[in-house]
């Protein structure tokens, strides 16, 4: 292995296997990381607009999706610094087990703004609901178009690539998808938007507006609550794939041994990092047991350990926590 890497965020396939380096970033890291800046400042742009439009036509499902894009703001700057920070410090013995992992603590942070978010338009939506209010809808319409054509672009921009399943890990870069799942969901409040102002104009149905800001607060909770769930496990260190696991234990335990311990966690995306205890009445060398693991897809760190299972007593010679 060469002794400088002037870039190695985005390395040979070879290298994923029983990582020397520590590096544990996604395969995709610095083209995910540059469209996520690039979709944060049309974002930005997008923001100003829905917000002056639905001042100035007193739409509530304007101002919503305003509301829901400040959040999708937010959270594309969250990435984007997690993005940048875990590239700038990947090589930092500081992190244990690298900078991976700083890309699901950016989603968590996200679902907890869309949450926020979720009760702000529901509250507001309540007292429109009570209190209505005119709507300039001949305005607000074409508004809410472009709102929804910018969306269109952002998602097609963010789309993931097929490198997750390629790698056994089917979260994938939740950096990149959590700011998917954000514009997503935002397209879908921009269709419902469009919906409800079609709807007052034409039927005269003035709760529309604000209805639909009800179901734009429930679908963001729904998605703060998804991309909170898959956030919290991978930072909690919960199993990311029993399948992985049990061919991990078939593999160690191929000539009768016995695997009395077994852990797996994710430790960034694509990366995952096993520690086996194996007792075996003839134990071999550690690398005889990791050459079993060879080819396993995602699979980047490996600790083994042997023991022999006539006395119960670990032989030095059989005790590896290395990871190269």
């Amino acid at each position: 292995m060469t002794t400088t890497a002037p870039d190695r965020t985005d390395p040979p396939p070879g290298l994923d296997a029983f990582r020397a380096d520590r590096v544990y970033l996604g395969a995709d890291h610095r083209r995910n990381e540059r469209r996520t800046w690039i979709v944060t400042i049309i974002c930005a742009a997008t923001l100003v607009a829905l917000l002056a439009g639905g001042a100035a036509t007193r739409s509530l499902a304007l101002i919503a999706n305003g509301l829901h894009m400040a959040a999708h703001l937010a959270a594309l700057l969250v990435a984007s610094a997690a993005y940048a920070l875990a590239r700038r410090h990947a090589g930092n013995p500081a992190f244990s087990f690298g900078t991976g992992k700083l890309g699901y603590l950016a989603g968590f942070a996200n679902a907890v703004v869309l949450a926020v978010t979720a009760v702000l338009i529901g509250v507001e939506s309540v007292m429109r609901l009570l209190n209505p209010e005119t709507v300039n809808y001949g305005d607000a319409l074409p508004i809410a178009a472009g709102g929804l054509v910018v969306n269109l672009v952002c998602i097609w921009l963010l789309k993931p690539t097929r490198a997750a399943a390629a790698r056994n890990d089917a979260e994938g870069d939740l950096n990149l998808s959590a700011a998917h799942l954000h514009l997503s969901a935002d397209a879908v409040v921009s269709v419902l938007a469009l919906g409800a102002m079609l709807a007052g104009r034409q039927l005269g149905w003035s709760f529309a507006d604000p209805m639909a800001g009800l179901l734009a607060a429930g679908l963001v909770a729904q998605f703060a609550w998804t991309l909170m769930r898959r956030a919290g496990a991978a930072l909690l260190d919960i199993n990311p794939s029993p399948e992985l696991t049990a061919e991990v234990r078939r593999r160690l335990s191929d000539e009768g041994e016995r695997v009395i311990d077994l852990h797996l966690w994710r430790l960034g995306p694509g990366h995952h990092a096993v520690i086996a205890v194996i007792a075996a009445t003839h134990p071999k060398p550690v690398a005889t047991y990791r050459a079993r693991l060879a080819g396993l897809a995602g699979l980047s760190h490996v600790t083994v350990e042997v023991r022999d299972a006539r006395t119960g007593v670990e032989g030095h010679d059989h005790h590896d926590h290395g990871h190269g």
